[in-house]
């Protein structure tokens, strides 16, 4: 590994970190909030000065066209922390603790929407960010840089799949530069109408702004202090059911769709028939459920299921009830969902559909070779044949996924003395889902858990953000030889 390449890539994107921490500024001129301009452009003053000590380390722009892959992972992995480090000075300005502010910032930028706010008397310029940062997470802010930055040229292709989710490189585009574009094109767009449907259901216009952002990305964050519940408006749940839907499915998928004009595609896909599905038949379990508790009519009953399924399968976290009160029937139906996730290629995080699908797949295969050991069974996506090297890797990504979740419950359990808030706590951050249950419920608060807890839940956000890609190939030595 070169330093000096991860110089020169962390020098651009640190710029474009100090820029888009402006944006909270103007949400405080408008509101004429003048003390919350501070925080922010302190902010963007630290990410400038970053940027110009990695400058004065650094090489020319086109030192990075032959960037390598273990470089490329590196940066990513600098960047989501450096970005989680920076976000992290707003919340301190407002009074939160060092822990709690990181906390946050994590929460927010690894679009997992679980927080530590016991109060909801801050400035509209901090909830801003919060959902804003959940946007910028939720196609990955590496994404972006590429998208807006011709100087990364070859060593785009390098950085965009290292932090893309998903199992596999799709490229709709020639040019990945033009990859990216298009991706957040469809993402920009389709925030703006989320925006303007929230608006005429009668959600106040900044609600609006925030609700919207930490839908498309997954996120979770809402600037009501009792989520989407606050509404009391089953129209608004409807709208943000349809769009998070949306949030969950390959985005490259969406934009293949709309160049060749043919909705076909999408129920050829088998990822988003299997998401579809599975949607469909735990959203109607849940109904049946709530509704035979009678809490609710069938009519709520469906739109407090489809809602709430939606949400944990794309990681998003919102809330339109407090399903902490559910039967455990009903809650167990939503915990299954927790090791789920979106689709690959999707703002959401988790596990993702397909690699549930793989899992099935090969489990049959290993099956079908006890009965016939010397038989052939390839194992096939999308009619396409899975290669050996990437059925190891997802077998390896799934070993260790659950390794990780496992390790982290039980030092959870152990802190907290709650084998629930143990369970549901680490797989919560590490799909980056947002609430759990118990204390750490949909109206609770992750403050209530003991520091080391909150340590543990902000490395699982971060890897499970990361895809555990870099994460696990800086665990092996070689990563670390620096020429």
């Amino acid at each position: 590994m070169r330093p000096v390449y991860i110089f020169t890539a962390l020098e651009l994107v640190m710029r474009c970190i100090s820029l888009v921490i402006f944006a909270p500024v103007a949400v405080a001129v408008y509101y004429r909030d003048w003390n919350s301009i501070i925080p922010f452009v302190v902010a963007a003053v630290c990410a400038l000065t970053i940027s110009f000590l990695c400058r004065k380390k650094s090489s020319e722009f086109e030192s990075l066209n032959d960037i390598k892959k273990s470089e490329a992972l590196c940066v990513v992995a600098v960047s989501w922390l450096v970005f989680c480090l920076i976000g992290a000075i707003p919340y301190l300005y407002f009074g939160l603790s060092p822990i709690n502010s990181l906390f946050e910032s994590v929460s927010g930028i690894t679009t997992t929407g679980a927080t530590i706010l016991t109060s909801f008397d801050y400035p509209k310029a901090m909830f801003f960010w919060r959902s804003m940062s959940q946007w910028l997470g939720g196609m990955g802010i590496i994404v972006l840089f590429i998208a807006v930055l011709p100087q990364f040229a070859v060593a785009g292709r390098q950085m965009f799949f290292a932090e893309a989710p998903g199992p596999t490189e799709e490229k709709i585009t020639p040019r990945i530069r033009h990859t990216a574009s298009a991706v957040w094109t469809i993402y920009l767009i389709v925030t703006i109408l989320e925006i303007i449907l929230l608006k005429l259901a009668g959600m106040p216009l900044f609600d609006a702004f925030c609700n919207s952002f930490s839908t498309l990305s997954g996120g979770g964050f809402s600037p009501h202090p009792q989520s989407i519940m606050g509404y009391h408006s089953n129209l608004i749940c409807w709208i943000m059911i349809f769009f998070m839907f949306i949030a969950g499915v390959n985005f490259a998928l969406m934009y293949k769709v709309y160049l060749c004009k043919k909705p076909s595609f999408l129920f050829k896909d088998e990822e988003f028939k299997t998401y579809s599905l599975i949607i469909l038949i735990f959203s109607i379990c849940i109904a049946l459920l709530l509704y035979n508790q009678g809490v609710h009519n069938f009519f709520e009953a469906i739109t407090t299921a489809a809602f709430q399924v939606i949400s944990i399968i794309i990681t998003a976290g919102f809330a339109s009830v407090d399903f902490n009160q559910w039967q455990l029937s009903a809650k167990m139906f939503l915990f299954v969902l927790f090791f789920c996730g979106a689709c690959a290629g999707s703002a959401g995080g988790g596990l993702k559909v397909v690699r549930i699908i793989f899992l099935f797949k090969y489990l049959r295969r290993e099956v079908a070779k006890i009965l016939h050991p010397n038989a052939v069974y390839p194992i096939k996506f999308n009619k396409v044949t899975i290669p050996q090297e990437v059925i190891r890797q997802i077998v390896a990504f799934i070993f260790f996924y659950f390794f990780i979740f496992a390790l982290s419950a039980f030092i959870i359990a152990i802190i907290e003395n709650s084998s629930v808030v143990g369970v549901t706590g680490s797989i919560t951050t590490l799909g980056n889902i947002g609430p759990a249950f118990n204390v750490i419920g949909p109206m609770g608060s992750f403050d209530v858990l003991h520091p080391v807890s909150k340590i543990i839940c902000i490395l699982n956000m971060l890897v499970g953000r990361l895809e555990l890609v870099p994460f696990l190939a800086m665990l092996h030595p070689d990563f670390w030889n620096i020429k």
